[in-house]
């Protein structure tokens, strides 16, 4: 929903245009509460830039470090609710490999409406699993790729991907159903 209502704003455009409904998952019920997708990097960026012109407020993505701080909420384990993760915990294959010997899950098969999961202590939700989320990270010049972090609902072979430290590199143009980002405010320091 949040995605939509600035995507529309033509009166906001910075440099480009923003599709209305870019994600796969558009013709559920709970749509409006699951996390855009299908967004690249610039996609994100121009959103970002668009919330902040309408809430003369400074939006931007995350850099790595931030995301990081964000997701651990003060912790020190691979994940932000612990040890290992469940499909009770995050979106992801759960149905696939498990990690650290777990039991079997879930695998539903798509993205999940942000909240049905436990929030971290910040009360962040989704930071593992659901969708990849871009980060402003310096490029890699020799192979032009930003860094994407948190896992997806299309990890599985490697529950390992949703840890607090791991990293995907992508192309800024790379549009993927298990792709999308979130915004973070910056507030001035007095």
């Amino acid at each position: 929903a949040q995605w939509k209502a600035i995507a529309d704003r033509q009166d906001l455009k910075v440099e480009k245009d923003l599709n209305h409904n870019p994600a796969s998952f558009k013709d559920r019920s709970d749509s409006d509460r699951r996390p855009v997708e299908k967004v690249n990097w610039y996609d994100a960026v121009e959103f970002c830039a668009r919330l902040s012109k309408l809430t003369v407020r400074e939006y931007r993505l995350p850099s790595e470090a931030e995301w990081e701080y964000a997701c651990r909420a003060r912790t020190t384990t691979p994940f932000y609710f612990g040890e290992t993760i469940t499909g009770e915990l995050a979106n992801y294959i759960a149905s696939g490999n498990t990690y650290a010997r777990e039991a079997k899950g879930k695998y539903r098969k798509e993205t999940t409406p942000v909240g049905q999961f436990p929030a971290n202590a910040f009360g962040l939700y989704d930071m593992h699993g659901n969708v990849w989320e871009w980060c402003d990270s310096r490029r890699n010049l020799i192979s032009n790729q930003l860094t994407l972090r948190g896992g997806s609902w299309v990890d599985g072979a490697f529950p390992g991907h949703l840890r607090v430290d791991h990293r995907r590199f992508e192309r800024p143009n790379m549009r993927e159903t298990s792709i999308g980002f979130r915004c973070v405010l910056v507030v001035p320091t007095l």
